[in-house]
């Protein structure tokens, strides 16, 4: 079993955290894009959230992990399966968590013909994709914005649709694929497709530490993990437990958090001040604050919550103004300020 770095032990980087956090308690709020240097524990952050999330049942024997309680996502075997009335037998898989290289094909992402079976049964089977290996996990692309365009096309309809089709080389097949799209990219190694950016809920920066006591945190929690991987997991479990208990938690009460209707109203002024485009924002704003207030045992959405995911849910969807070279960030934070006050 892969021994991941503690999700716990992961120094600073707040905000990348909480959004991920968010996102493990309510996947529709719509994945996460991370801007920012190289080594700054992106993929180490993805893999050591899975980690801590509760393992989901999954149908025996079949290829994309069904959940056995959601027959309208069901594929179309596990279908074929419950139109005949047959017994099912399910088991509990680990999260799992897909890594999309920059140079993969597209045989590889959406599946293909298995020339194994053809070869040696003569009959025609799909071979199933990394589309279908992350269906109710985590799909993580490291330098998104490298990605070639027709992976990009790919990404953008089935993350819309939550399914992948192939219809190719005498095959036609329809499987689902709902995942967590994680992305991460430096934006000066290229710019990310306006299409694919606004799939992502959340938007987050991560930086190299400036100050001198948290680089050296970062560096002799590295060490002593690469030195010592079970006696450093073993020191972090209490704090990742805790974690693993509030996401649970939180999980449990989000169908229960109430959204007052003044919060959807400051959440629709905040995006049209700042001119997004479409409905996403405030979706997005509604969904990622309820979140937050389940993560922090509250039952009901407040200013304070829409204080700390607006820049994250926003900060993506703004045009570029030529009248003010301020970041998107500083531009979110100031239409709040505006709106609710210092």
């Amino acid at each position: 079993m892969a021994q991941h770095f503690p999700f716990s032990a992961i120094v600073g980087q707040q905000e990348m955290k909480l959004a991920l956090l968010i996102t493990a308690v309510d996947a529709s709020v719509g994945g996460v894009m991370v801007f920012g240097d190289r080594g700054t524990g992106k993929s180490t952050a993805v893999r050591g959230l899975a980690a801590l999330l509760p393992k989901m049942r999954a149908v025996v024997g079949c290829r994309y992990g069904c959940d056995p309680a959601d027959e309208a996502g069901a594929c179309e075997e596990c279908r074929a399966q419950l139109a005949q009335d047959k017994p099912r037998k399910t088991h509990l898989l680990p999260v799992p968590v897909v890594d999309l290289p920059l140079g993969a094909t597209e045989d590889r992402v959406v599946g293909a013909l298995d020339l194994e079976r053809v070869l040696t049964q003569g009959v025609k089977a799909f071979e199933p994709g990394l589309l279908a290996r992350a269906h109710r996990g985590f799909l993580y692309v490291d330098e998104v914005n490298l990605l070639e365009d027709h992976l990009v096309d790919l990404l953008i309809d089935v993350a819309a649709s939550g399914e992948n089709v192939v219809e190719r080389e005498g095959l036609s097949v329809r499987h689902p694929a709902r995942f967590v799209l994680i992305g991460s990219g430096n934006p000066e190694e290229g710019e990310l497709r306006p299409q694919l950016l606004d799939r992502f809920g959340l938007s987050v920066e991560v930086s190299t530490p400036k100050d001198l006591e948290s680089r050296v945190s970062v560096i002799r929690r590295r060490d002593e993990f690469e030195r010592d991987r079970a006696n450093f997991i073993a020191h972090w479990s209490k704090e990742d437990q805790k974690i693993q208990r509030q996401i649970a938690a939180a999980r449990k009460r989000l169908a229960a958090v109430e959204v007052p209707d003044a919060f959807v109203e400051r959440a629709a002024s905040l995006c049209m001040s700042l001119g997004t485009d479409g409905l996403r924002g405030e979706l997005t704003l509604i969904r990622a604050a309820r979140a937050t207030a389940a993560l922090h045992g509250q039952m009901r959405v407040t200013d304070a919550h829409l204080r700390q995911i607006a820049v994250p849910a926003l900060r993506h969807r703004l045009r570029r103004s030529p009248l003010d070279d301020s970041g998107s960030g500083v531009r979110v934070a100031r239409a709040l300020t505006e709106l609710l006050g210092a």
